[in-house]
């Protein structure tokens, strides 16, 4: 997947841009999935996919805790408490559909959780459950755009 930025942006009033995300966002608090929006979005866009994962987990891949796709062209935001089923939900790392809120080692340090949203031009129709590399593989080709924000978690 090739890296393609522009006038697209996402951010959150639930934390700033590397600021720290909420215990109440936190899989060790109310596990509520942050607010989200975006805009900027190019010409040509029918459908978001939003992805959020964290580098820093002490696996070979790193971590999962949100993919969530068939987002309308439409839509420029997702609330806090975005319920899995408003649109298309994949498997998060623990295999379950929907988010999962950050929740590093205790004593880790901090993580940071990357929240990107991909701007596509085509509605693919995707089935639910599919897991990050799944959605990966099926909106490579569809990217016009995709931006990031990125929020801090420490336990």
């Amino acid at each position: 997947m090739s890296l393609k930025l522009g006038n697209l942006k996402i951010k959150s009033t639930s934390f700033a841009p590397e600021g720290r995300i909420s215990k109440h966002n936190g899989g060790d608090g109310d596990n509520v999935s942050p607010q989200l929006e975006w805009s900027g979005a190019p010409a040509g866009t029918k459908e978001f996919a939003l992805v959020s994962f964290d580098y820093d987990a002490p696996l070979p891949r790193g971590f999962v805790h949100w993919v969530l796709y068939g987002i309308p062209g439409s839509v420029t935001k997702l609330p806090e408490g975005q319920p899995a089923t408003a649109y298309i939900a994949g498997v998060n790392g623990a295999g379950k559909l929907g988010y999962m809120g950050p929740y590093p080692p205790s004593g880790h340090g901090i993580h940071h959780y990357y929240f990107w949203v991909y701007a596509l031009d085509k509605v693919l129709n995707l089935k639910p459950g599919m897991s990050l590399d799944q959605v990966t593989d099926a909106i490579s080709p569809h990217i016009l755009e995709q931006a990031r924000v990125v929020g801090l978690y420490e336990r």
